[in-house]
C-alpha cells in the first residue's frame, strides 16, 4: 500500500493545535510520529497538542525536549496504560546517538520525534509524518501529513481544514 498524503494550510497557532488534536485521533499504541520543519515552524506546538490529546490531559505541561533530548509522559485514568516519548534530535549527527536514547525499547510507547529529517532511517518506521513549512508571506503554516496506513482517516481529518493554496 502506498502512503496517503494531504497538505493543509493552518492560518493560526490555534488551528495548528486543532490539527495536532485531530491527528492524535489517528495514533495507536506503538506508533512513531515524525515532525519535520525549520526553526519556528510549529513542531513543538503540534507535538504538545498531540501528546495532550493522546493522554487525555489538556493541561499537561510539555516543555521542549531540546536540552533533555527525550521527555517521557505517562497516561492517567482511562489512558493509564499509554506512554509517550517526545524527542528532539536536532543536535544528532550519527545513528548510534539515536539508538542510545532507547526510543524504541517499548513497542507499546508512542514516539514523537522533532527534527526527524535529521535521521532519515526513521522514515521507514513512521506511521505518521508531518512536515511544517512557513510560507514566503510568513503567515500561517503549510502542513503536509503523510500516513503509511491510515489513508481514509487522514482524508477525514484533512476535510476539516483549509486546503493549501
Amino acid at each position: 500500500m502506498s502512503d496517503a498524503a494531504v497538505t493543509i494550510f493552518a492560518v493560526s497557532e490555534k488551528q495548528t493545535q486543532k490539527l495536532g488534536q485531530a491527528l492524535a485521533g489517528l495514533i495507536s499504541k506503538g506508533d512513531i510520529v515524525l515532525l519535520n520543519g525549520g526553526l519556528g515552524a510549529g513542531k513543538s506546538l503540534l507535538a504538545r497538542a498531540m501528546i495532550r490529546k493522546i493522554l487525555n490531559q489538556p493541561g499537561l505541561e510539555i516543555p521542549s525536549p531540546s536540552f533533555p533530548l527525550v521527555l517521557p509522559y505517562e497516561g492517567k485514568g482511562e489512558k493509564a496504560d499509554w506512554s509517550v516519548l517526545h524527542a528532539d534530535i536536532f543536535r544528532f549527527e550519527k545513528q548510534e546517538e539515536l539508538e542510545e536514547l532507547g526510543l524504541f525499547d517499548n513497542p507499546e510507547t508512542v514516539v514523537v520525534v522533532e527534527w526527524a529529517e535529521r535521521a532519515p532511517m526513521l522514515n521507514n518506521m513512521a506511521h505518521l509524518t508531518v512536515s511544517l513549512d512557513i510560507p514566503a508571506s510568513g503567515e500561517g503554516r503549510l502542513i503536509r501529513v503523510t500516513s503509511s496506513s491510515r489513508a481514509q482517516d487522514l482524508a477525514k481529518v484533512a476535510a476539516e481544514f483549509p486546503a493549501a493554496p
